[in-house]
Order: C-alpha cells, then sequence, then structure tokens
C-alpha cells in the first residue's frame, strides 16, 4: 500500500513528498479509515510506529477552513517535550494547509499562553494539567471541540494524570470522536476506555511485547554500578560504531550520578534528560542530541517516552527496567522507520529476575555477552548496593536496650517511687489532713483549736 491508496488531498500528498515518505506504517494503514469515519478508536501500537501521522492524517484531510478562535481538535499528551514533538509534526503535515496549531504546557508564562489562545486556534496540543487551568482561566473554550486524540495515554496513567483527565472530559462536549493511542494495554486503560468511549473499534498492529524484528538486542551481567559505568566507557569510546547513543537509567539521582562520572571524559558530546531540569535545559538537550551536537544522551523512562529521534544507533540499559513494558518502549528508541538498531541490556545480580520477565514477555532469550577482559571489574559499591541490615518489622537497628548509655546514672533514693496501690491515698489524706467530709471546711481548725 502507499499513501495514494488512503485517498488524500493534493496539500498532504504535497507535504509527504517534501518529507519523502511514500508507504504508510501499518497502524497508519489500519487507522486511517477508522479515525476518518468518526468512529471512536482505540489504537495499540509499539512506539516508533508512526502514530501522530495514523491520527493526523485523517483528521487533517476533513479539517475544513475556518476563521472561528476556538480550538476544534484537541491532542493531550503526557510531557512538555511530546507537546513540541507533536506540534512540529503537524506543522510539517500542514505545510500546504492554512491552520492555527499551538502547543501548550506547563514550567512556562501561563499569561503568554492565554494571549496565544486568544489569537485563535484550530488544534491545540497540550498536557493535561496547563490544558485544565487554561480551561478555568475562561480563556480556553472547549465548546467546539470535535476530536479528542489522547497519545501515549499509558504514560499519562502512570504519571497520575488519570483525576485531571477524568475533569478534562467532564468539560469537553458529549459530542465528539475519541481517538486513543497507547503502545500498552493495562487495566487502567481499559477503565478509562469503558467510561468514556462509545462502541470504540480497536486497531491493534503488534502484541506489546514483540520485539521489533529490526532491533539486535544483547546483553551483559555486570556485578555493580562502578563496573556498569566501566563497561559503558568501554563501549562508547568507540566513536564511530557508537555515534548516537540513548542511555536509559532508573531514576533522576541515578541519572545525575551517571552524568558526574562521564563527563570527566565525555564532556562536550553529553546531555541529560529527567524531570528536575529546568524546561529550557530539558528542550535544548533534546534538540542538541537530535541535531548530532552531543552524542549520548542520558535519560529517565518518563522523559524519553514517545520521542521521536532519528538514527540512535544504539539504546544501552544501563538499569534494566523493573517493568518488561518499558524495556519494549526503551528499545523502540532505535530502529525505527524500519532502520536497523541495536539494544544493550546491563543488568547486577538483583536485576536477573526484571531480565525473566522481559524475556518471557518477549518470548525469546535476549544473547548473553561476556565482559571485554579489559574493563576493570569494580568492588567499589554505591549507597543503593552496600548490604543493609534490616530487622523484620524494624528498618533501623535496634540499640542494646540492656547496655547503659554514657549518661545512665540509678535515681536518688527519693524519686523512686513505689507502687502504693490503694492504700495511697489514705497516707496522703493523713499526711495533709484533708477533711473527713466535703462540707465541713473548718474540721482542721476546730482539731487544733483542741
Amino acid at each position: 500500500m502507499s499513501f495514494e491508496d488512503l485517498n488524500l488531498n493534493t496539500p498532504l500528498y504535497n507535504a509527504l513528498d517534501d518529507l519523502g515518505f511514500t508507504t504508510p506504517t501499518p497502524i497508519q494503514a489500519e487507522a486511517f479509515n477508522v479515525v476518518g469515519s468518526g468512529k471512536d478508536m482505540v489504537g495499540i501500537a509499539q512506539t516508533g510506529t508512526g502514530k501522530t501521522f495514523a491520527y493526523m492524517l485523517p483528521i487533517l484531510k476533513n479539517l475544513k477552513y475556518s476563521t472561528q478562535e476556538n480550538p476544534r481538535v484537541l491532542v493531550l499528551v503526557p510531557t512538555r517535550e511530546l507537546v513540541v514533538q507533536v506540534v512540529d509534526e503537524i506543522e510539517k503535515l500542514s505545510k500546504y494547509i492554512n491552520n492555527r496549531v499551538l502547543g501548550v504546557y506547563g514550567g512556562t508564562n501561563i499569561n503568554t499562553q492565554k494571549q496565544a489562545v486568544a489569537e485563535g486556534i484550530d488544534i491545540l496540543v497540550a498536557t493535561p494539567g496547563r490544558l485544565y487551568d487554561l480551561a478555568l482561566s475562561r480563556v480556553l473554550q472547549l465548546k467546539s471541540i470535535q476530536k479528542l486524540v489522547i497519545d501515549e495515554v499509558d504514560v499519562m496513567l502512570d504519571l497520575g494524570f488519570r483525576h485531571q483527565l477524568i475533569n478534562i472530559f467532564d468539560i469537553l462536549p458529549e459530542r465528539r470522536q475519541n481517538i486513543m493511542f497507547s503502545a500498552t494495554m493495562t487495566q487502567d486503560v481499559d477503565a478509562l476506555i469503558s467510561d468514556f468511549f462509545k462502541n470504540p473499534e480497536r486497531v491493534s498492529i503488534a502484541v506489546s511485547g514483540t520485539p521489533l524484528e529490526n532491533i539486535s538486542q544483547t546483553r551483559y551481567n555486570v556485578p555493580n554500578f562502578y563496573t556498569k559505568v566501566n563497561l559503558l566507557t568501554h563501549l562508547i569510546n568507540d566513536t564511530e560504531t557508537y555515534n548516537k547513543v540513548l542511555i536509559f537509567v532508573a531514576y533522576k539521582r541515578m541519572a545525575d550520578r551517571l552524568f558526574e562520572k562521564l563527563d570527566e571524559l565525555f564532556h562536550d558530546e553529553l546531555c541529560v534528560i529527567h524531570s528536575n531540569k529546568t524546561q529550557n535545559y530539558r528542550l535544548r538537550s533534546i534538540e542538541q542530541f537530535r541535531n548530532g551536537d552531543n552524542r549520548i544522551l542520558i535519560a529517565t523512562d518518563v522523559m524519553a517516552r514517545g520521542l521521536d529521534i532519528d538514527n540512535v544507533s544504539h539504546v544501552i540499559n544501563f538499569d534494566t527496567p523493573l517493568y518488561p513494558e518499558n524495556y519494549m518502549h526503551r528499545i523502540g528508541r532505535t530502529g525505527r522507520a524500519e532502520r536497523e538498531g541495536k539494544s544493550i541490556a546491563f543488568s547486577t545480580e538483583a536485576e536477573q529476575e526484571a531480565i525473566g520477565d522481559i524475556e518471557t514477555l518477549m518470548n525469546m532469550k535476549i544473547p548473553l555477552l561476556e565482559i571485554p577482559a579489559v574493563v576493570e571489574i569494580s568492588t567499589e559499591l554505591i549507597e543503593e548496593e552496600r548490604p543493609q541490615i534490616k530487622e523484620r518489622n524494624n528498618p533501623t537497628k535496634r540499640k542494646n536496650e540492656d547496655v547503659a548509655g554514657p549518661a545512665f546514672h540509678e535515681k536518688k533514693a527519693k524519686n523512686q517511687k513505689e507502687n502504693l496501690g490503694g492504700s495511697y491515698k489514705f497516707k496522703i489524706a493523713k499526711k495533709y489532713k484533708k477533711p473527713k467530709t466535703k462540707g465541713d471546711k473548718n474540721y482542721n481548725k476546730r482539731n487544733k483549736r483542741k
């Protein structure tokens, strides 16, 4: 099948010719008629298969010219970086179409975005939080939305956007087309579909655990963090083979730690991206990596999901992901647009169970390689790798309560209390000569006179 078979219009054909695209990907071919028909749709396809064009081609074909100010198409994505990327893709397809596209996201001045919204838009691409803020401000009116696209919905739910999505559904018009794309089908995704979609047609291109055939996978068993650093350094020193490397780590602290270690050797070739970095820093890191100014990008899972970066030669899993589906998303960053790609995984003994889960999901074994002899095997451990003594129901080491502390001393005799039981009140009454009856306040005085 070619794009000619999809019966597009001339402006779209001209844009595709400029981009050099002649053949639609499977998800683009399967989704085109469903999206174009106006039915609700759920698309399940692996990352890197062209999902953005899959929903934008039929939408742009049927989007008529209008001068109204309120948006007619709303695209929700989980991260700021994806907003920028999707807007860029839409603008490429809209090169010969007269429409207005705007991207909005948090972390920037909302007043600037309010002004842009007020000037009028046709297609709005947004993160859920900033969209809701703009809608509450009444500057953004959603009453004209005809098509709602939720891209990377599984990531949105992972990031805790479920309540924000539900709030957005409540303020959207009831009569609209819902289009959802996800790389994995989870219980949360299924529940969202059941609650808000009307008899959606499902388009599934590949099982979520099916590895992309054009990606070569290998792995190393590595004892600890510092040995991983030594092995990684050995590999990426080969600049000709490892010409564009995306390195995945488990969390933000690990990203900064690895960046600090590699920065000594690869200062001008290295950049890092995670959610604690400023918006400008993150966008600059992605652009520098995309343009080839930086050869190596260190990233966490959330920040790199859905990013479309061409010609990534290698994806290196510095940390093995806990969830096997995340491994599929990671390796999907290479081998895009049917090019060949390579993925490498480093796994400690603690990560072997995760490797087993990944191999079970893919129904294949990842070839195991020996660590090259020139790579130093370190015995130094980071804090997370050191053995910790933990007792049941007690995360901290219990002190020996039988040993006296440095300031311990016996109490003085007068301070040692004695449990006198019920007789105590009688002794107190005798000592202080309390009245025998409540009403006789002068009893003690009379006894004194006697």
